[in-house]
C-alpha cells in the first residue's frame, strides 16, 4: 500500500493518512476510528481541495470536518510503502483492512517510483522538522537553479515551452541528487505526479510562475 504516515485527528477519536487509489490521477484520505472496524474514504477534489466522501461512507461517523482535518494535517506528507492498518482501542497494527474503493494492489509503475531513488533523495533533501516535504525550500532550490543555468537561459532565448523548460530543471536537478544520469522524461513525469498528488496546491506552482516571468521578459 502507497500512503502517508497516520496522523491523529482532533474532530473525532481517530487516525487518518492519504493513499493512493485504483485511479492513478487520485488519491484518497482515509480516517480510522478506534471504536470501529469500519473505514472512512474520501477522494481529493483537485479543483476545490475538498474532501468527497464515498458513497457508502456514513457521515454520522465520518463528518466532512474530520475528513478536512485530515487532508490538513497530510498536507505535504511524502507518500511511502507501508502495511495496510486496522486500529483497536490501544494498539496499531499491520493487518489488512477492506477499504472501500481504495487500491487493493498499488499499480507497478507507483511502487517503483516511491521506492526510487530519486523520490527518496527529494524527501531526503527537501523534509522539515516536521516531516513533511517543504515545496517552498524544494522550489527556491529549483528556481536558483533555473536562474544561473545557461541551458535554461538559451531555451527562454529560443522561447522554448513552460513544460519543456521545467521538464529540463527538474530532471536535471533529479539527477544532481541522485547521481543518476540516465534518468528517463517517463520517471521524471511519474516522480513530479507522486509529488503532486500530497502537495496543496501543485508542487512546481512557483517554479512554474518563476519560468512564466522568465518567458515574459524576452
Amino acid at each position: 500500500m502507497i500512503r502517508t504516515k497516520l496522523v491523529e485527528l482532533s474532530t473525532i477519536e481517530a487516525v487518518a493518512y492519504r493513499q493512493k487509489l485504483r485511479d492513478p490521477s487520485k488519491s484518497g484520505v482515509v480516517i480510522l476510528r478506534y471504536d470501529t472496524d469500519q473505514p472512512g474514504l474520501a477522494t481529493i477534489n483537485k479543483a476545490s481541495g475538498e474532501p468527497d466522501l464515498a458513497a457508502n461512507v456514513p457521515a454520522d461517523l465520518f463528518p466532512v470536518d474530520a475528513f478536512r482535518e485530515a487532508l490538513e494535517l497530510t498536507s505535504g506528507l511524502p507518500y511511502s510503502k507501508r502495511g495496510k492498518v486496522r486500529l483497536t482501542a490501544t494498539t496499531t497494527t499491520s493487518v489488512p483492512t477492506n477499504m472501500p474503493d481504495a487500491a487493493e494492489d498499488d499499480a507497478p509503475e507507483d511502487l517503483e517510483t516511491v521506492c526510487s531513488q530519486e523520490y527518496e533523495a527529494i524527501v531526503a533533501a527537501y523534509t522539515n522538522k516536521k516531516g513533511e516535504l517543504s515545496y517552498d525550500l524544494l522550489n527556491k532550490d529549483f528556481i536558483q537553479f533555473a536562474n544561473s543555468s545557461k541551458i535554461v537561459s538559451n531555451m527562454v532565448a529560443e522561447k522554448a515551452s513552460e513544460e519543456d523548460i521545467r521538464n529540463h530543471i527538474v530532471k536535471v536537478k533529479l539527477e544532481a541528487l541522485t547521481n543518476n544520469r540516465e534518468l528517463s522524461m517517463g520517471q521524471t513525469k511519474l516522480i513530479v505526479e507522486m509529488l503532486d498528488a500530497v502537495s496543496p496546491k501543485g508542487v512546481f506552482r512557483e517554479l512554474n510562475a518563476e519560468i512564466r516571468r522568465m518567458l515574459a521578459r524576452r
